[in-house]
């Protein structure tokens, strides 16, 4: 991108733009303000207008990946009961992380730049999960130790459906000599043997 069409973008949304570029090509190792800079063709100094440092650049890339992933899991089918929304819920979830693998791995394979610097990171990361735990909420209601259940829940499905992300986008997966139809079915499998762990629906 020649540097004066660079400098007709708004110089924060280029910024991010590039740094995308860069850890895509580099990962996040490779990524600097100084490179950013490079990309857009301006001054090393650019940047700097809008991020501290290159954490806080990572950190608003992080954010916006959480932010994107919790709207891509509220877009769900709506669903009559509990159970077939955390269903789609699941599906959602699976098909974000196969469809944007790179920002999957910055959410949850990155380390954080520190927390206590960039609270919007956190607050956006923490309504992804709130996603799943109010749903949680939703059927555990009139239980009173609900919310703790809840989060117990939440975290048994983010766990497995993390594993189940994970595992499918790893090299070793061709090397297990698994049949084109246990490949198909393991989501539904692995969901359905979740749901067995869950309250049953009420009639």
């Amino acid at each position: 991108m020649p540097r004066q069409n660079a400098l007709k973008l708004d110089l924060k949304e280029a910024c991010v733009a590039a740094a995308h570029e860069v850890i895509a090509e580099r990962g996040v190792e490779g990524l600097s303000l100084r490179d950013v800079a490079r990309k857009l063709q301006v001054s090393h100094q650019a940047p700097y207008r809008h991020f501290p440092s290159r954490d806080h650049l990572l950190a608003e890339i992080m954010r916006r990946c959480f932010d994107q992933f919790a709207q891509y899991l509220d877009e769900r089918p709506p669903a009559d009961s509990p159970h077939v929304d955390l269903a789609h819920m699941g599906e959602r979830y699976l098909q974000y992380a196969a469809s944007h693998p790179l920002e999957y791995r910055l959410m949850f394979g990155t380390p954080w730049p520190e927390p206590a610097e960039h609270p919007e990171l956190v607050k956006y990361a923490v309504h992804a999960f709130d996603v799943l735990r109010n749903a949680l909420r939703t059927m555990h209601a009139g239980n009173d130790d609900r919310e703790e259940i809840a989060d117990l829940d939440a975290l048994f499905i983010w766990s497995s459906m993390h594993g189940m992300a994970s595992i499918t986008q790893a090299n070793v997966m061709s090397h297990l000599k698994l049949s084109k139809k246990v490949t198909k079915a393991a989501a539904a499998h692995m969901m359905h043997r979740m749901s067995l762990a869950l309250p049953p629906e009420k009639t």
